[in-house]
């Protein structure tokens, strides 16, 4: 069998049988197999936009070998008599146990928040009451945080083929759309993901894994150089891998873990607002047209050097989503964004966000506690000039400006707006940055000013870092392990998950 890989401009609204005889005439041949390789909109100019495919064609009639397939992860099981406990079930919890599962280890994977139905109906009561549940929130329970959101599985991650492969095989293997294997942007929806998560849920009970939610950790022992046990509730649970991967809103775990000697350092994170626009102005901008066949609904992705010092950029776009309040604790306020597989909402909304470090923030060299201290005040700050979970807005060119709202506009956020002064909310080097970054914005997308910011977007990534050894170890310790984005070493599910495949991987390795 032949195999050749052939690009193909093709119509936005193609259908297989057009797009099967568009490869055919390209290689003058009529009997063949072919599969997509990579999928990406061009949108650079609006008289032609178009599919760009990279397409795998397989013939009797071509010459040339099959491709490399990706070296697929060793997980070989055998019996080990060997616990690993595992906190936190987000992508890189999850995909830690199930991989030390697969392997034959013995694992109990803990979970503070509730599963993923008991976790949808309380925010639906708190998005109608504004009640909200320590365990059934946006950034806590089932999934992590990202099985509330647009389910991007981006990553510019390198060296991650075989983690990335098996991750993505593995959310489709649970009900996720075979596209995202080939689609340059992928995203999974969040309608589609409380399917995923309990289908991978499931697979990994079946494997004898132990899933335990409502189960938050309290502490670790430990002796010399080595963790112990874990304490959750009052339970004590012996092991000998215990793995970390709480996220970064968990501050009483952050703030536990340094009190038994684990060692973190500050770095760079970004904060901002949420910006939110018409969905249909946004294609407007983007497309020329209002809505364009096959494709849901038009992105951006913006980036600005703002003032030279601090870049800004949108973050986390979720088209024809909604902006969600993402508070993790009942005496904060912060928000997020959410879009289902369909994005076919009448809104659009991304993070609009400065690059900072904590030491720039504070005017001196701060420590890894104050950092988390300073962030947690901001997020109370919002709260406190809500009253609760209303998010505080004002229009893009407010901002520019420096004018208070006058009237409060529709939204897609449930809790409602309360005019403000967003500007003098943040710390006057953030808001000096953005200013120039949303004028920049501004000049590049029509229309961009026109839109509204609303809230405190304070969860693009950790102002801290564990340090840790290259395989993973926290350094000073023997068996402790922290994955994922809590670690500051991952951004979003792809490098989650990756993260935490790897650390598994090094465990399985040390015991074969």
């Amino acid at each position: 069998m032949g195999y050749k890989i052939i690009e193909i401009k093709a119509p936005t609204g193609y259908s297989d049988e057009s797009l099967k005889r568009q490869i055919g005439k390209e290689l003058r041949i009529t009997d063949f197999s072919w599969q997509i390789e990579n999928k990406s909109l061009d949108a650079r100019k609006k008289n032609n936009i178009h599919w760009q495919l990279r397409i795998a064609v397989f013939s009797q009639s071509l010459v040339g070998n099959d491709p490399a397939p990706v070296e697929p992860l060793d997980i070989t099981y055998k019996p080990r008599n060997k616990r690993a406990i595992i906190t936190g079930s987000g992508p890189a919890g999850f995909f830690a146990a199930f991989a030390l599962q697969k392997a034959g280890f013995d694992t109990i994977l803990l979970e503070r928040g509730a599963d993923v139905a008991k976790r949808a109906q309380g925010i639906a009561l708190f998005e109608k009451t504004g009640q909200f549940s320590p365990v059934a929130n946006y950034a806590f329970g089932e999934g992590g945080a990202g099985t509330f959101s647009d389910g991007k599985l981006t990553s510019r991650s390198k060296h991650i083929s075989s983690e990335r492969d098996f991750f993505i095989s593995s959310y489709i293997d649970a009900g996720a759309p075979a596209e995202i294997r080939y689609m340059a942007y992928p995203h999974v929806g969040s309608d589609n993901l409380r399917g995923v998560v309990k289908n991978l849920r499931n697979a990994y009970r079946d494997l004898g894994g132990e899933f335990r939610f409502e189960t938050t950790l309290s502490d670790l022992v430990t002796k010399e150089d080595r963790v112990t046990e874990a304490i959750a509730g009052n339970e004590s649970l012996p092991g000998d891998y215990f793995i970390m991967a709480p996220g970064h809103s968990a501050y009483e775990t952050f703030r536990m873990l340094m009190a038994r000697g684990v060692q973190f350092r500050t770095k760079n994170f970004a904060i901002g607002c949420r910006a939110e626009h018409r969905q249909e102005n946004i294609n407007l901008s983007q497309w020329g047209i209002r809505e364009l066949s096959g494709v849901k609904a038009a992105e951006y992705r913006l980036t600005s050097e703002a003032d030279g010092k601090h870049p800004v950029y949108s973050f986390c776009m979720c088209p024809g989503g909604m902006v969600v309040p993402a508070a993790t604790y009942s005496h904060l306020n912060l928000v997020n964004g959410m879009s289902n597989y369909r994005r076919n909402g009448q809104f659009a909304n991304a993070g609009c966000v400065a690059g900072i470090h904590p030491d720039q923030l504070a005017g001196r060299r701060v420590t890894p506690l104050e950092a988390l201290q300073w962030l947690e005040d901001l997020e109370h700050a919002f709260y406190a000039f809500s009253g609760g979970y209303s998010a505080p807005f004002c229009s893009i060119s407010d901002f520019i400006g420096g004018t208070e709202p006058r009237s409060i506009p529709e939204t897609s956020y449930p809790l409602g707006l309360k005019p403000a002064p967003l500007w003098n909310m943040l710390p006057a080097v953030v808001t000096h940055s953005l200013r120039e970054g949303l004028k920049d914005f501004d000049r590049r997308l029509n229309g961009y000013s026109k839109g509204i910011l609303l809230g405190l977007e304070s969860k693009t990534s950790s102002p801290i870092q564990v340090l840790r050894e290259k395989n993973g170890l926290c350094t000073g310790f023997e068996n402790l392990f922290l994955a994922g984005e809590g670690s500051g070493y991952a951004g979003g599910i792809v490098s989650s998950a990756a993260d935490g495949i790897k650390i598994a991987m090094q465990i399985i390795g040390k015991d074969d």
